[in-house]
């Protein structure tokens, strides 16, 4: 393989994993204007293109507040079956055409209640959909396997509800678990039953941290409540100091606990100054098991394709490097050990030496 920089085309090309995406974050302009309109609901836009630039404009204003309220827009339209069925099945679609063969899709069930489905409906109707993508990807040409994160919302009081509908569902398509939120001043701890009942029954789970909040966060979400992954986590740089790792980055590093690193998105909500100085880079040159994800593909304006092209344009990455962080993204898949090792070795491996 070429340790040169490589162009778009080849970009697209290659297989793609991304763990943390919110599918809240990643609808289509189109889709949001078409169910906005079926239901009555107000749109800043009803201009497709316009919506997506607005979206973005908001997202790189600085402003945290702007940036969640973003999601006012795409949540109003996911509160039906219909609206839900058809963001699952176009995310699935969407993953696919951008050249991700394993993603994780994660979402909050409570959020979607406001039209009357229950929280397992929504699950339900989410599965159903996803899997209607999935079927559509595969007849295309273009097979894309997507597990499920179920979210609690750590800032309110149905984390614990979502934990359990994980276990219920773990046999039929979800994967783990997450909590999501505002990190500042809602730690994990706080949903401490949620985690231990999650490890009783050996459901693997990741939590948002060192991201708005710094190394505290990380220290409990690994040591206090067991995280297999972290969200984020470009903190973590908090601890290392000329090169020299502290305890807990030396506990991330060594233990390989995989980064859910999401370089556009800590842009916008200012947890990184720049793509050239993201800490994915350092990370990855110091040997931590970092992951490239696009987090709110709508929100952000970004893809997958897009991410690796930021990095290698602006961060000097090779193929290499790609190579390194999507091996590490499969690694770290919540999947059985063998479906992980099938991936790397049928689709991963002989994806990137075909392109390269």
């Amino acid at each position: 393989m070429s340790s040169t920089r490589i162009d778009t085309d080849t970009l697209r090309r290659l297989p793609k994993v991304v763990l943390h995406d919110h599918l809240d974050g990643g609808l289509r302009p189109s889709t949001v204007v078409e169910l906005a309109e079926g239901i009555g609901h107000t749109l800043p836009t009803t201009d497709p293109e316009e919506l997506a630039a607005w979206y973005v404009e908001a997202a790189n204003s600085g402003d945290l507040v702007r940036y969640i309220a973003t999601f006012e827009h795409t949540l109003a339209v996911m509160q039906t079956r219909e609206g839900l069925l058809r963001t699952a099945e176009e995310y699935v679609l969407d993953l696919a055409a951008d050249g991700v063969v394993y993603g994780e899709v994660r979402y909050a069930p409570e959020l979607n209640t406001g039209g009357g489905l229950t929280m397992r409906e929504v699950v339900e109707t989410v599965q159903e959909g996803l899997a209607a993508g999935m079927a559509k990807a595969a007849a295309a040409g273009t097979p894309v396997r997507v597990g499920t994160l179920l979210c609690g919302m750590r800032m309110f009081d149905r984390v614990r509800e979502a934990a359990d509908l994980a276990v219920a569902f773990r046999d039929d398509g979800v994967v783990g678990f997450d909590i999501a939120g505002a990190e500042d001043g809602f730690p994990p701890a706080d949903h401490l039953d949620a985690f231990e009942r999650l490890r009783r029954e050996s459901v693997p789970f990741t939590i948002h941290a060192g991201e708005a909040h710094g190394l505290p966060s990380i220290h409990q979400a690994l040591q206090v409540c067991g995280a297999q992954r972290i969200g984020h986590g470009v903190r973590i740089t908090d601890d290392i100091v000329d090169g020299k790792l502290g305890r807990l980055a030396g506990w991330v590093r060594d233990r390989r606990i995989a980064l859910e690193m999401c370089p556009t998105s800590n842009l916008q909500t200012g947890a990184a100054t720049s793509i050239a100085e993201h800490p994915i880079t350092a990370l990855k040159d110091l040997g931590f098991r970092v992951t490239l994800n696009t987090d709110n593909r709508l929100v952000s304006g970004t893809t997958m394709t897009r991410e690796m092209a930021l990095l290698v344009e602006q961060a000097g990455w090779t193929a290499e490097d790609l190579r390194t962080v999507t091996v590490n993204a499969v690694k770290s898949a919540f999947l059985p050990f063998d479906e992980r090792e099938a991936l790397l070795r049928d689709v991963v491996l002989p994806g990137y030496a075909a392109a390269l």
